[in-house]
């Protein structure tokens, strides 16, 4: 028995078999491309943090994951922590925390922040604002604007620089869902 050739008929189904596992191995390759594409491109992203803004909730280098879907159904919410693009330089992103909602007046006195005159009671700044810039004079948001701000607020370029301003709801990407480094802190938001 040894030494025998097999016959041609088996040589040509081993052929196909292997054909077949292979396409099927390009379909699966092909599908799971598909999906990382959909995924990236209406329901997750990537997004760096840098510089101090967020902290202490964020940290410089933080890797985090930005909800992208949770928007198209429901509305940004007070305090959500929101990624969107800065107007002025292409393909340089922000995150902030949602402070005003539309239709709110915002405005900081005395380093403290105001919604509708009343002084938000809860906020979660790390501390009293130096300078309220173009927030020292009530700003009344549109039907589809929000006022954000960094939790370090003597650190962080936001809604109260005239470069960044009120953020529509077109120009927010996501929020952020969770934290993927440094991996001793990854959690969900």
């Amino acid at each position: 028995m040894r030494g025998q050739v097999p016959p041609r008929g088996s040589q040509r189904a081993e052929k196909k078999v292997r054909a077949r596992e292979l396409g099927l191995f390009l379909v699966y390759i092909g599908a799971a491309v598909l999906a990382v594409l959909f995924l990236i491109a209406f329901v997750v992203q990537r997004a760096d943090v840098y510089g101090r803004s967020m902290e202490p909730v964020l940290h410089h280098g933080d890797v985090l994951l930005v909800d992208k879907l949770s928007y198209r159904f429901s509305a940004p919410e007070r305090y959500d922590i929101v990624v969107f693009g800065y107007r002025l330089r292409e393909g340089r992103y922000y995150t902030k925390r949602i402070i005003g909602l539309p239709g709110e007046t915002v405005q900081i006195k005395d380093g403290w922040v105001y919604i509708d005159g009343e002084k938000l009671e809860d906020d979660v700044g790390t501390e009293p604002a130096a300078e309220a810039r173009r927030a020292a004079e009530p700003i009344t948001l549109g039907e589809d604007e929000y006022f954000v701000l960094g939790d370090n607020r003597n650190f962080s370029s936001d809604s109260r620089d005239p470069d960044v301003g009120n953020i529509r709801r077109d120009e927010i990407i996501g929020k952020i869902w969770l934290r993927l480094w440094p991996l001793g802190n990854m959690k969900v938001k």
